[in-house]
């Protein structure tokens, strides 16, 4: 599994490997990472270093505290990164949005309909692709436009889905 994990300005690109290895940014590293007791404490082994570790979770960053200082880190899943960076993420909130596939697939489901209020960061549609399914979730509140698919369509890359305004 990849993730884009960005501290402050920097970003790191951070895999997870087999056997207790991650690589950051490329270079392996062997980690073992376990929560200590009910408090949000971990203990972190560090290619054989132990480090302890206060971490907290919000609802779109990452608060650690650790040899005294604190971070605050965005960890984002490495495709949905990309499928956002696809769909746009600079979306006007006055214009109308119009989803479109970042890839052909499957619509795997609708959960929205014509005229239903959403808000940012709802799922509109769940799109299969590669045997992966995507959720492509709502860039700004509004309200569902026309969707232009059902769940069993298959879909072209840069198809429109459906539309918020």
């Amino acid at each position: 599994m990849k993730y884009i994990t960005t501290i402050g300005e920097q970003e790191y690109a951070v895999e997870l490997l087999e056997d207790g290895q991650v690589s950051i940014n490329g270079e392996v590293c062997q980690v073992d990472f376990q929560m200590v007791g009910d408090q949000p404490v971990y203990s972190l082994l560090l290619n054989g270093q132990s480090f302890d570790a206060l971490v907290y979770q919000d609802e779109d960053e990452w608060q650690v505290s650790f040899q005294g200082e604190m971070y605050v880190a965005k960890v984002e899943d490495e495709r949905e990164k990309r499928l956002l960076a696809a769909m746009g993420t600079m979306v006007s909130e006055h214009q109308e949005f119009f989803l479109k596939a970042p890839m052909p697939g499957l619509v795997v489901a609708v959960p929205v309909e014509s005229g239903q209020p959403v808000q940012k960061g709802d799922v509109l549609l769940i799109l299969e692709s590669m045997k992966m399914q995507n959720e492509l979730r709502s860039p700004r509140a509004g309200t569902v436009g026309r969707v232009r698919v059902r769940a069993g369509d298959r879909v072209e890359k840069k198809e429109t889905l459906l539309s918020v305004v």
